[in-house]
Order: C-alpha cells, then structure tokens, then sequence
C-alpha cells in the first residue's frame, strides 16, 4: 500500500503591517529558559515556574492559553509580559475572541496578543477587531490569501470593539451627520 504523507506548512506569523519573523520559540517547561531567547510557555508550566525565577526571565516569557483556561492567573503579570497567545484548537471554539477583548478592554493590556491554532482567513478580521496583533498562520488557503494582501472583512460593523474605531459612521447604526 502506497500513502502519502501530507506534511502542513510551517507556521508563519502575519500582522497587520504583513509577514513577519517570529522571534517566539515554543518551550514545555523552566529547562529550555536556560537558554536566550524569548520563550512561549503554556500556562502550566508558565504558573509552575519558580517565583525568583518568573521574576528574571518574565520580561521575555510569553504565555500561551488554551480556551478553557482563566485569565485570571496571569493578570498579576501582564504589565511585565510581552506575549499572550491565545489558541484556536478548532476554529469553531471562539472562546479566545473573548480573551483578547477582555485583555485589551478590561485590562488594558498593550503588548502582543496573539492567535494561534487554526486561524483561518474568514476569522482574521474578527480577530483584530478583538484586539489580536499578531497570527500563527498554518492553513494554505490563509497563507496564499494573506501573500497576496487579501486578509477580507468587511467595511461596516454593528458592534464596537477593541480595536481603535476607524471614525464615526463606520458602524451601521452609528450615522455621521452630514
């Protein structure tokens, strides 16, 4: 029997300004901090880390949230943190949107906040709209569509959102006068 092995491209990571080099390698637990270099830890091994140790290497420490995990053990650190990535595990689990607008809206959080998973083109715009600055792109059709500068949307919205308003009469309801 002869298969064939697909293999998904790697993850690239667009912003808003286009493709840009991640500087974030993934990390499971404390060993790999030894190291240089900015560091992506899930929250567990964010939260087992010891305290003296936190406190050296938080400032390039980013944390990575499932979406069923809280928010509310990495609040005491987000002034000092410089990534939270938020995962898509399916595209249809939206549980992240809400983080990232609460990170930007009730917490005040400037810093990266970034998408990962499966992001898919349709969602990109929802996701800035959220308050999402960077994505870890796999999906082809994603990729092709962002190479070409067609990341979609559209122009009139019926909700506020996180994002800095583009100025008035963008939202349906909301009419400039003339």
């Amino acid at each position: 029997m002869n298969t064939t092995e697909i293999i998904a491209p790697a993850p690239r990571l667009w912003t808003a300004e286009g493709f840009q080099e991640n500087r974030w390698e993934r990390a499971d637990s404390a060993e790999a901090l030894r190291g240089n270099g900015n560091f992506l830890l899930p929250l567990g091994a964010f939260l087992a880390l010891d305290p003296v140790v936190l406190e050296n290497v938080l400032p390039r420490l980013g944390v990575e949230l499932l979406p069923g995990d809280a928010l509310d053990p990495i609040l005491p650190f987000l002034d000092r943190l410089p990534l939270v990535a938020l995962s898509f595990p399916a595209f249809n689990d939206g549980r992240s949107y809400s983080k990232a607008e609460l990170l930007r809206s009730r917490h005040n959080y400037r810093s990266d906040v970034r998408a990962t998973g499966d992001v898919l083109i349709d969602q990109i715009p929802h996701m800035l709209r959220c308050g999402f600055s960077s994505f870890e792109v796999k999906n082809e059709i994603t990729l092709r569509r962002l190479e070409a500068g067609r990341r979609g949307g559209i122009p009139l919205h019926y909700q506020p959102s996180a994002a800095a308003p583009a100025g008035p009469g963008r939202y349906s309801w909301r009419r400039a006068a003339q």
